[in-house]
């Protein structure tokens, strides 16, 4: 049920924390967490600093609950590949291109991503929620590598933890240090002709290492995905 604030307006709470999240995304990717100023987040969200802290209780609590939205949307658009469904080597493909493809269209993820690492990770580590998305992705990753290597198609052995490290490193640090990079090789590491480039070379990196080096193999049929044991 909608209650009323205090100029008699009713108030959608679900709406309202949205909206707070969503502006709280964009002060802590753009100020970090230390510049940060909730005043700034009431005012691009449209409420009032009150509601924040009776929705998130303070800052910190804030920035924690950022960081749950941003790796629960990137999580969540992971499962909408539905890779159970592909053969082995199409979801892999699948899931190196959203990877790559992700980190290009959403630099506030970057930015959060960065500034937490400044933090040592430790607002990451009070989140409940975020170690429980990961296995649903570190589980079809190893279900793709599994029926893969079943068929002949991938090289067997393959680490999924390595490999994703690999994935999220070929997506990321172009982006992360694309100034430092510009300025380096005095080249524009953000023009999309470069940057399909680097898509590219990331497919012929790492598909060049998963797949078998008989590629006759991977013309067989691949089998059916079958459950997996979650990741512990």
């Amino acid at each position: 049920m909608r209650s009323r604030n205090g100029t008699g307006v009713r108030r959608d709470p679900v709406r309202t924390k949205s909206q707070i999240l969503e502006a709280a995304i964009a002060e802590f990717a753009g100020e970090g967490l230390s510049g940060a100023r909730i005043a700034r987040i009431a005012q691009r969200a449209g409420t009032n600093v009150r509601m924040i802290y009776h929705y998130f209780g303070n800052k910190e609590d804030l920035y924690v609950a950022v960081l749950d939205a941003v790796y629960q949307n990137i999580r969540g658009e992971e499962r909408k590949l539905n890779l159970q469904a592909l053969d082995p080597v199409t979801g892999m493909e699948r899931l190196i291109d959203f990877t790559f493809t992700y980190f290009a269209t959403h630099p506030e993820f970057i930015s959060l991503l960065n500034n937490e690492n400044l933090h040592g990770g430790r607002y990451l580590a009070r989140s409940n929620l975020v170690p429980n998305l990961t296995p649903t992705l570190d589980t079809a990753i190893r279900d793709l590598l599994a029926r893969g290597e079943e068929s002949g198609a991938f090289r067997p052995g393959v680490d999924p933890v390595q490999l994703y490290v690999s994935m999220v490193s070929l997506s990321y640090l172009h982006r992360s240090n694309i100034h430092t990079l510009s300025a380096m090789y005095r080249k524009d590491l953000g023009d999309p002709a470069w940057l399909e480039a680097r898509r590219a070379h990331m497919h012929d990196m790492l598909m060049g290492y998963l797949l078998a080096q008989d590629s006759s193999k991977s013309s067989k049929p691949c089998p059916a995905s079958r459950p997996t044991e979650p990741a512990g």
